[in-house]
């Protein structure tokens, strides 16, 4: 268990009320531990965690920070099922070598900022093809809408992430729709993701690890 893993507690019930399960760390399924899948108020104590509407770390997945969720709209979720929950964790080890690709000056102006200042805490390059083809952007910084980095179009087929940050990755502008949490390491297909499309139109870091 990473010393990262925090705390979340679930709850059967509306505004923390009904039966409870206290996770520490990754749990595959709920129904291990003596608790159905209904979840409707989620307290996180510590750490970001992503919750996943199936068990075994599987189906749709939600991305949360520390703070109160009173009912499932609070978390963007469309009802009450969740299956599965694993702390996101922040990498320790030394990030690996940034490999080259063609981004726009004024990108690589501001991720050489962010990145003074910040180590390389938060970087990933996105492809528009599988197995990190096609046009090529990269990243250190939140970014409300794909397409105003120069990105053509809003398919992503592949993405590498490096440094000890995770990220979250939208379908929708704005950080809205159905979303998706990567952690460090190379992803050559949306499908590594657990995505059903390469629909990815807003990406922003996780930053709330405590």
């Amino acid at each position: 268990m990473s010393q990262y893993s925090g705390k979340i507690v679930f709850f059967e019930g509306k505004c923390f009320t009904g039966r409870r399960l206290e996770v520490f760390g990754d749990c595959e399924n709920f129904q291990d531990r003596g608790f159905m899948n209904r979840v409707n108020s989620i307290r996180v104590e510590s750490n970001a965690w992503v919750c996943f509407d199936h068990p075994d770390f599987k189906g749709q997945q939600y991305m949360l920070e520390k703070g109160e969720y009173p009912d499932f709209q609070r978390w963007n979720g469309h009802n009450d099922h969740m299956g599965s929950c694993k702390p996101i964790k922040m990498m320790e080890e030394p990030p690996q070598k940034i490999s080259s690709c063609r981004t726009d000056i004024l990108l690589k102006l501001v991720c050489s900022l962010c990145s003074s200042q910040h180590g390389e805490q938060y970087r990933m390059e996105l492809f528009e093809g599988q197995n990190y083809t096609g046009q090529c952007v990269e990243l250190c910084d939140d970014c409300p809408f794909l397409q105003s980095t120069g990105f053509s179009k809003n398919c992503l087929n592949s993405i590498k992430v490096y440094g000890d940050g995770a990220w979250v990755m939208y379908e929708e502008p704005n950080y809205r729709g159905r979303m998706y949490i990567v952690e460090r390491g190379s992803y050559g297909s949306f499908m590594e993701w657990q995505a059903e499309n390469p629909n990815i139109q807003s990406i922003r870091r996780v930053v709330n690890y405590f």
